[in-house]
């Protein structure tokens, strides 16, 4: 806050916490706010890294790129002449690998229900047990519920409709 002198001069009164006689300038207190917000060294340091390894990877990724594009580009005539190959042949290697995959998934799901209904405790077989025991109790419920119900929803059927 300024106050006005006589002489017509402005004379700012003192930063509290400062340790300078001399007049202060109206930014001080900004100034002191934003040293007391600066990163430390820690904080410089790991912007720094972040910047650098940023960078590196940014660099390998257009190194990537560049040598992906150059190899198509290099191979685009072998891949031309060989492709009446390429597509029976992946179609075959596909097909392979996908009656594999599910023979490998059949195989697991018989092994868990052998040894599940063997009593051998396989993985996840705790959980089995209790959805198992979850539904058997929400059945016996709704089973209960219309039996209870069930004569009411029945009765006024018959009296919404008297001639039907």
């Amino acid at each position: 806050m300024a106050e006005t002198l006589s002489t017509g001069e402005s004379r700012y009164w003192p930063i509290y916490g400062s340790n300078t006689t001399e007049r202060n300038i109206p930014y001080a207190s900004l100034l002191r706010l934003l040293r007391s917000h600066s990163p430390t060294s820690s904080h410089l340091f790991g912007f720094l890294a972040l910047l650098i390894s940023g960078g590196l990877l940014t660099f390998l990724l257009g190194v990537t790129v560049t040598a992906t594009a150059f190899g198509f580009i290099a191979f685009l005539p072998l891949i031309i002449i060989s492709g009446p190959i390429w597509l029976p042949g992946s179609v075959l290697v596909g097909g392979c690998l996908t009656v594999v995959g599910f023979l490998v998934g059949t195989v697991a799901i018989v092994s868990w229900t052998y040894r599940y209904f063997r009593g051998m405790h396989p993985a996840g077989s705790d959980q089995m047990d209790y959805a198992r025991g979850r539904i058997y109790d929400t059945a016996s419920h709704v089973k209960d519920y219309a039996r209870e119900y069930g004569g009411y929803f029945h009765g006024r059927a018959k009296d919404a409709a008297p001639g039907a």
